[in-house]
C-alpha cells in the first residue's frame, strides 16, 4: 500500500551546524558523503543525532525495525538511543549501529554514514588549492587508514551475513530492459521506479534517451566498496550502477576521473536526467552524483536518509 510519510526535522535551528557549498572537508570520514554536510560539535548535538537516526530507521524499515528508545545496556555501559531490529537491540554507539555485545569493540569500525542528503545540488564552488590537497590525502587514505564500516545492522537487516547467504536473499529480474539481480526486500518499490521512470519516456525526450543509451547494469555483487575495507551495499543487492553506452566525454565516478577528481565541475560528470534522479529519490533511493566522493551512475536504497533530511517519500514496502 502506497503512502506519502513525512519527516520534519528542524536542523537548521541547532547551533553549531555549518552547511559546506559544493566541497566539505572537515566533515566525519564515511562513505557517502553527501555535498552538504552537517558538523556537528556539541556533545548533546550528538545525542540529538542519535535520536534522529533512531527514529528515521523505524519509519524506513517499519516491518523489521519496530522500536527506538533510549536505553542502558547491560553493565557499566552508558545509556545510548537504540532500536529493535526483530529481535535484537542495536546501539547508536556514535553511528556504528552496533549489537550490544559488540559495544566494548567500538574502536574497530567506522560509523555508518547517516549524512545530510541535499533535495537540490548545491551551485558548484572550485576547490581550493588546499582543499584540493587534503582531499588528495583524504581519497589515498580511504583503503589504508579507516577500519571497516560496521556491518551488523544492515546484514541483519538484509539478512545477509555472508555471501552464500546474501545469494539466497537476491532475485533476478529484469529492469528498464535489462537483467538484474536484487534484494528481494526492494522488488516492490523498484518495479514503482520503473514505472514512473518509463511514463517520463513517454513524454520526455531526454528520458527516453538515458533510457535507450543504457550499456549494462550491475546489482547484488559480493564485494567490499572500491578504495575502502568497508562492505559495498552492492553486496546486499540494495545498490544498483547504470553505465551508459557513451557518457559522452563526461565523467562517472570520482576514482576513474584522475588525481584531481575534486576539480571536475557538475558540466563535466555524466548525471542522468533530473526526471530519473527524482524517479529513484522518491522510493527511497539515494543517487551517489550528491556525494563528494561522486558515483554518478549509483542508486542505493537507503530511505533513513530522506526521513532524516525531513523529505518525504512516495511509497514504502
Amino acid at each position: 500500500m502506497l503512502r506519502v510519510v513525512t519527516l520534519g526535522l528542524i536542523l537548521a535551528a541547532l547551533v553549531g551546524i555549518v552547511f559546506a557549498v559544493g566541497i566539505a572537508l572537515a566533515a566525519p570520514r564515511a562513505e557517502s558523503m553527501a555535498l552538504h554536510i552537517e558538523l556537528i560539535e556539541p556533545h548533546e548535538q550528538a545525542a540529538s543525532r542519535a535520536e534522529q537516526v533512531a527514529k528515521a530507521l523505524v519509519l524506513a524499515y517499519p516491518q523489521r525495525v519496530l522500536m527506538a528508545e533510549f536505553r542502558q545496556p547491560g553493565g557499566d555501559r552508558p545509556a545510548d538511543w537504540a532500536v529493535l531490529l526483530r529481535d535484537t537491540w542495536f546501539y547508536y554507539a556514535e553511528g556504528r549501529m552496533l549489537p550490544e555485545e559488540y559495544l566494548d569493540r567500538a574502536h574497530e569500525y567506522s560509523p555508518i554514514a547517516f549524512y545530510n542528503y541535499p533535495a537540490e545540488m548545491p551551485p558548484w564552488t572550485a576547490p581550493t588549492a588546499e582543499q584540493g590537497r587534503q582531499l588528495s590525502e583524504r581519497s589515498s587514505e580511504r583503503a589504508t587508514s579507516q577500519p571497516p564500516r560496521a556491518p551488523f545492522f544492515f546484514e541483519t537487516l538484509y539478512r545477509s551475513r555472508n555471501r552464500d547467504e546474501a545469494y539466497q536473499r537476491v532475485k533476478t529480474i529484469r529492469f528498464l530492459g535489462h537483467q538484474i539481480m536484487v534484494h528481494s526486500s526492494i522488488l516492490e518499490v523498484l518495479s514503482l521506479v520503473e514505472e514512473q521512470i518509463q511514463a517520463a519516456a513517454r513524454t520526455d525526450a531526454q528520458v527516453r534517451s538515458w533510457v535507450n543509451n543504457i550499456n549494462n547494469m550491475s546489482g547484488w555483487t559480493w564485494r567490499t566498496m572500491v578504495g575502502s575495507q568497508s562492505r559495498s551495499f552492492h553486496a546486499y543487492g540494495v545498490a544498483i550502477d547504470i553505465l551508459p553506452r557513451s557518457p559522452g566525454g563526461r565523467e562517472i565516478f570520482w576514482q576513474w576521473a584522475g588525481p584531481t577528481w575534486w576539480s571536475v565541475p557538475y558540466e563535466g560528470r555524466y548525471h542522468p536526467p533530473e526526471a530519473v534522479i527524482r524517479a529513484f529519490e522518491s522510493y527511497g533511493f539515494v543517487w551517489g552524483g550528491k556525494w563528494l566522493f561522486f558515483d554518478t551512475m549509483h542508486f542505493e536504497y537507503r530511505p533513513e536518509v530522506f526521513f532524516m533530511n525531513g523529505m518525504g517519500l512516495s511509497g514504502l514496502r
